[in-house]
This record gives structure tokens, C-alpha cells and sequence, in this order.
């Protein structure tokens, strides 16, 4: 009976975990998703800046993302030896959660140009990478914590990754809707943007609330061992080297990763503007039916993975990537700007998002099982540094998607016509100009309609954003499936030999 009774409490306590632990990510990947994809596009097209202003942005993000990807693993450890009777996570989570919106808050609605501007926004930026870092990583270092065996394990990573993609996806939807074209909000880009960033820096630390009140932790599965020990880097990477495992999934994650993320990091909006027009309606469509295929493996991978095996999966999801990418090539051929060609590019990155959105949740996953080959191999979890992983691989591939995206910006010469599109905004948010003036003009700026200074965006210039879009992707998901297949050893079988030698299951 009493074995019974604590069935039923672990029961009751995962049931209430899987509804208030996804929820808590919610408005976190709002911020995400304003940071990650529309950052370099705020910037571009709310700010006139040079050539050397440009690069100098360039490199302060990818300063600041290498930064913060060294220092997640330190952070990592730091949680690791955090003790407090709200547990080792749930403070860090709130701390980084409200320090990030006030960081968002400035960084959106600051009116400096030029090198002023660059300054103040090396040092939001910065300060970004450190108080997102605290809650991230608190966040889904919480998994370990929640659940042990592989169907819990997938249930709290897919049910996470399901509320982590509504908030990313709804983020992803409304931003351009609200800061591009007619439906700018104040009828500005620039002021757009600025309330976009207060609102979202509300709505991320109430969602935060429902993880922190309502998610119980199993403390029992985590050892306390080394409270006492002194903080050392050392420990950190001696950590991560040891485990062969967790070093091939980091980086078989992270080849992935960079080419997941070419489309959403910029890229992807800017082909769209100059290819269709200067309408932040269309971006969202494109944005919307691209990742709508996305919302059935959130729900579903769980029973899909209970049939078939990672590996196996993997290969179904990289053909259909690849079919996908290849319709989205197919689209360029197609004369004019219109909703045949629209169509085609849409739903290609639909079927490719699908197949590396499906590649993503298995590496999430795989990152998690290493905690369990640390603990068979070396009898500690080190939970707090290895799930840490998973935000460094993530911010690591950010600042290579920001290299590649603003080389492709410099190498077809997108910077001269976001700064023309920037200057216009700036005159209509200051009432120099219309809207209605400013569409037009902007209009003449892209298709060159009433011989514009620019003549429109030539062809070769939409062509080399769309190959860099498609084919740079494509050849690296490919090689981190190859990857994946050959090194990576940690199979259901596997993992499930050594749970049962741990006495976990």
C-alpha cells in the first residue's frame, strides 16, 4: 500500500509538472525569438549606419554570443553548487527572467544613431548574454530534476519544446505583422519595435511564474556531493571533455544548428521584403505556414518515438528536409513576384522546418541522456554543466548565423538599401514624411518602379540571399546526420542498459 500511495504522489507530481514546467518558457522564447530573428533586422532597417558601423554590430554580436556560449558551462556550474530551500534552479530563473526584461526594455526603445548607437549597443547586448544565460539555462536544466526514465524524459523535452515553439511562433508571427509596412504600429518601424519589446518584457516574467509556483522537483535524484567544492573552471571543462558522448552531440548539434537557424536569422525576412515587397504580412504568412507543420511533432513525437528509433527517424525527416529545400530552389525560375512563387518558397521551408525541427527535438534529447552515461561512467550527474550544453551550442550557432548573415548582407549589397529603407522610417517617425510617402518611396527602392537611385534589388542579389538560404542549410544538416549516425552510440537500447544498471528503471 505504501508502495502504492508513492506511485501515486510521483504521479501526480509529473501530471502537475507537464502543465506548469512547459508554461514557464513561454514569453522566455518571446524574447528569444525578438533577439535571435529580428535583432539584426531592427538594427538594419531603424539605423543608417556604414559600412564600419555595420561591422563593428557584426562583431559585437558575435563577441557578445561567443561570450555567452563560454559562459554557459561557468553558469552551469554555478547552478550546480547553488543551494537554497527553492532549490539550485528557481532562483536563477527568476533573477534572469526580470534583469533580461529590463535589458530588452532599453535596448529597443533607445533614439542614439551612429557610433553612439554601436556603443550603447555593445553594452545592452553584453548585458543580454549574461541575464538571458542565468535563465536559460536554469530553465532546462530543470529536466534531469523532473524525470529520469526515456518516456518522461521525451514528454518533458517535447512538452517544453511545444510551449517554447508556440511562444517563439507567435513571437515569429506578430512582430513583422506589427513593425513592417502598413501595419507598423505608430506607423514606424522604429516605434514599432520599441513597444513590441515592452510588452513581451511583461509577458516573459509572468509566464515565468507558473515554473516557478508550480513545478516540484525531484531533489532526491540529485546527489549532493561537492557542495563544499570550489568553483573551477577546470571542473567545468574537465567535465564536458571526459564524456565522449556529450562532446560528439554538441557538435553534430551545433553543424546542425547554424544552418537551421540561416532562414530565421534575417536572411529569410530580408529575400522576402525584396523579392515580394516591403509587407511584413507576407513574412508572417511565410513564417506562420513554415512553422505550422512544426505543432505535430510537438504534440506527437512522444508516440512516435515509442515506434520508431532515433536514428532511423532522423533519416525520414532529412529526405523531407531535403525535398523541401529543393522545392523552395525550384521557386526561383518562376517569373514575377506573385503568390505562385510565394506558395512554392513557403511551403518548401514548411517541409524543410519540419524535418529539422524534428532533427532539434532528437538532439535535445540526446543531450540529456549523456546525463546518465556521466553518471554510469563517472557516479555524477553534473546535470547543471551538461544541460548547459545545450544553450552554449545554441548561442555558439548564433554567432556563426550572424557572420554568415552579414557577410551575405555585404557580399550583395543589402546594407545599401536598408539604409535608404532606414532613413525613410526615420523621417516618418519623426513626421517629415507620410506613411504613405514613406511605402511608396521604399516601394521605389526595392523594384525600382520610378527609377529610384538603386534601379530595385537586381536579381543576382535575391538569387545569392536564396542559395545561402537553401542550399548552406541543406549541406549541413546532411553532414550532422552522417555525424549523428556514425558517433553518436547512445541508442534506446543503450540508454535504457544503463538506466537499468543504475537502478533507475
Amino acid at each position: 500500500m505504501a508502495g502504492n500511495g508513492v506511485k501515486m504522489e510521483k504521479k501526480e507530481r509529473t501530471r502537475k509538472n507537464l502543465l506548469y514546467f512547459p508554461l514557464g518558457t513561454v514569453g522566455r522564447d518571446m524574447v528569444y525569438s525578438l533577439i535571435n530573428s529580428y535583432l539584426l533586422t531592427f538594427v538594419l532597417f531603424t539605423h543608417m549606419l556604414s559600412g564600419a558601423q555595420v561591422a563593428a554590430v557584426t562583431g559585437i554580436m558575435i563577441a557578445a554570443r561567443v561570450f555567452d556560449a563560454l559562459n554557459d558551462p561557468v553558469m552551469g556550474n554555478i547552478i550546480e553548487r547553488t543551494r537554497s530551500k527553492y532549490g539550485k534552479f528557481k532562483p536563477w530563473l527568476l533573477a534572469g527572467g526580470l534583469s533580461t526584461s529590463v535589458v530588452i526594455c532599453l535596448l529597443f526603445n533607445v533614439q542614439l544613431q551612429g557610433w553612439a548607437f554601436v556603443w550603447f549597443f555593445a553594452l545592452l547586448y553584453f548585458a543580454f548574454s549574461i541575464t538571458y544565460t542565468m535563465s536559460d539555462i536554469a530553465y532546462w536544466g530543470m529536466i534531469p530534476a523532473l524525470g529520469s526514465d526515456a518516456d518522461a524524459r521525451n514528454r518533458f523535452t517535447s512538452r517544453a519544446t511545444l510551449f517554447a515553439g508556440i511562444g517563439g511562433v507567435l513571437a515569429s508571427i506578430l512582430i513583422p505583422v506589427l513593425s513592417t509596412g502598413q501595419t507598423a504600429i505608430g506607423g514606424s518601424t522604429a516605434v514599432a519595435y520599441g513597444r513590441i519589446a515592452m510588452v513581451i518584457a511583461v509577458l516573459s516574467p509572468l509566464f515565468i511564474l507558473f515554473t516557478l509556483f508550480g513545478v516540484q522537483e525531484n531533489r532526491a535524484a540529485v546527489p549532493e556531493k561537492r557542495t563544499r567544492e570550489r568553483f573551477s573552471l577546470k571542473t567545468v571543462f574537465r567535465t564536458i571533455a571526459r564524456n565522449d558522448q556529450l562532446v560528439w552531440i554538441a557538435i553534430i548539434f551545433l553543424i546542425q544548428q547554424v544552418g537551421n537557424g540561416l532562414v530565421n536569422g534575417g536572411i529569410g525576412s530580408t529575400y522576402i521584403y525584396f523579392t515580394f515587397g516591403y509587407d511584413g504580412g507576407l513574412y508572417s504568412l511565410f513564417t506562420m505556414v513554415g512553422m505550422s507543420a512544426t505543432a505535430f511533432l510537438m504534440i506527437f513525437y512522444p508516440a512516435i518515438s515509442r515506434r520508431l528509433h532515433r536514428k532511423k527517424l532522423l533519416g525520414i525527416m532529412a529526405a523531407l528536409a531535403v525535398f523541401g529545400y529543393g522545392l523552395m530552389l525550384v521557386s526561383l525560375p518562376v517569373p514575377g513576384n506573385g503568390m505562385g512563387k510565394f506558395g512554392l518558397l513557403t511551403v518548401g521551408f514548411m517541409l524543410s522546418n519540419f524535418g529539422q525541427y524534428c532533427f532539434y527535438l532528437i538532439m535535445m534529447i540526446s543531450i540529456m541522456n549523456t546525463v546518465e552515461y556521466n553518471e554510469y561512467r563517472f557516479g555524477t550527474r553534473d546535470e547543471g554543466i551538461i544541460t548547459s550544453l545545450r544553450p552554449f551550442i545554441t548561442k555558439m550557432s548564433s554567432a556563426l548565423i550572424v557572420a554568415l548573415t552579414s557577410a551575405s548582407y555585404l557580399l550583395f549589397g543589402v546594407t545599401g538599401y536598408t539604409n535608404q529603407i532606414s532613413d525613410l522610417e526615420q523621417q516618418c517617425a519623426r513626421g517629415l514624411i507620410t506613411e504613405e510617402q514613406k511605402l511608396a518611396e521604399i516601394s521605389d527602392i526595392i523594384f525600382g518602379t520610378t527609377g529610384g537611385k538603386y534601379g530595385g534589388v537586381q536579381a543576382g542579389q535575391s538569387t545569392g540571399l536564396l542559395i545561402t538560404m537553401t542550399v548552406a542549410p541543406c549541406v549541413l544538416m546532411l553532414l550532422s546526420y552522417y555525424l549523428y549516425k556514425k558517433k553518436y552510440k547512445l541508442d534506446e537500447e543503450e540508454y535504457d542498459r544503463i538506466c537499468r544498471e543504475l537502478g533507475k528503471v
